[in-house]
């Protein structure tokens, strides 16, 4: 198969994590015989301080171009303690999103039974978990009106959804549902918020449509109770933008790192496959940081975007060898030796043959 990817390495450790992926992307063609061709390009703060914009026009059309797009990690701590910073890393993200139209973020969290014990809650509570967080993507309060007054004492952020947004994420979280345990858990709060509110009454329309498929309602601070009380109870969860980015943050540690989990955003246009850390930047430059999450983010590239379960089921098995034999970088090592990011990379692409 013929393969145009895009490779958005980024910010903090996004470049050698991508790197990671790579060997095992680059092994996984030479096995399967794809042609692949790689085109890099620059977001976030690399690319404010390269071109002062976070998203230029040159790499959004490598993104178009691409068949799928591999994504690091944006950010750095010198815009994040700057409030006054005009242009941030984090708006080159949200605006390939919008322009891309990234409407639905694929967050599966899932536990790997030899880290069981590096996960924060007890093994009785997590040892079934496995769900899959469908998050809005490209509305909401992120794309809302936001500014503040001349006097700089008041500011606001508008929270903003239409029908037709919301219709097509949840039509989405319950195909997923469908092809998984039948259960739809929808986050919202509606006793508070009058977008939450329209949230819930198209999901109520939805529900005789899909009538295989159990639905339950939780307000977002139940649902952030019962996946530190109950993870397994979940199948497929949906909600909008900022609940979601705080839900599957939340829920990402179950496994025992949040540098275990990958993403997948999908839309419109070209899909983006990218773990759900951010950049870390203390550990830029360390060679330290987990490049399981995005290794793992390029066995969704493969599911998802060209159809080949077969190349991303080798890439999870593998992923599941190196964990069960402590081929690990030092967040989930135990007593015995921690790897490199790149040791963990190359013995990772060894393994595809």
């Amino acid at each position: 198969m013929n393969m145009n990817i895009a490779v958005l390495a980024g910010d903090g450790i996004g470049p050698e994590v991508v790197d990671q992926a790579m060997k095992v992307v680059k092994a996984i063609g030479q096995k399967f015989d794809h042609n692949m061709n790689f085109t890099s390009a620059i977001t976030g703060a690399a690319a404010i301080d390269a071109v002062g914009d976070p998203y230029p026009e040159e790499t959004h059309k490598i993104c178009m171009d691409a068949d799928a797009v591999l994504f690091g990690a944006i950010g750095h701590p010198k815009f994040d303690n700057d409030p006054s910073a005009k242009v941030r890393p984090e708006q080159g993200l949200l605006r390939m999103r919008k322009m891309l139209g990234l409407y639905a973020n694929i967050r599966p969290t899932l536990v790997f039974p030899s880290l069981l014990h590096k996960s924060p809650l007890r093994r009785e509570l997590i040892e079934n978990a496995d769900f899959v967080c469908i998050r809005e993507l490209t509305g909401g309060i992120y794309f809302g009106d936001k500014g503040r007054n001349e006097a700089g004492d008041k500011a606001w952020d508008v929270c903003e959804y239409t029908k037709p947004e919301v219709e097509r994420i949840v039509r989405l979280a319950y195909q997923y549902a469908q092809k998984r345990r039948k259960k739809l858990t929808v986050i919202d709060k509606a006793n508070v918020l009058e977008t939450s509110r329209l949230w819930r009454e198209v999901c109520q329309g939805l529900e005789k449509e899909y009538a295989d498929v159990e639905t339950e309602y939780l307000f977002v601070d139940a649902a952030a109770m019962r996946i530190i009380q109950w993870p397994e109870g979940f199948d497929v969860v949906v909600t909008e933008n900022m609940f979601g980015d705080i839900i599957s943050d939340e829920a990402s540690v179950i496994s025992g790192s949040m540098g275990l989990m990958p993403s997948a955003s999908i839309g419109l246009h070209t899909s983006v496959f990218e773990p759900i850390h951010g950049s870390y930047p203390q550990a830029a430059g360390l060679n330290i940081a987990n490049p399981i999450g995005t290794v793992l983010s390029a066995a969704m590239m493969f599911e998802y975007a060209f159809d080949l379960k077969e190349e991303a089921t080798l890439i999870k098995d593998i992923v599941d060898k190196s964990l069960a034999e402590g081929i690990v970088t030092e967040d989930i090592a135990d007593d015995s030796k921690a790897y490199s990011t790149s040791d963990v990379g190359d013995w990772l692409a060894a393994q595809v043959v």
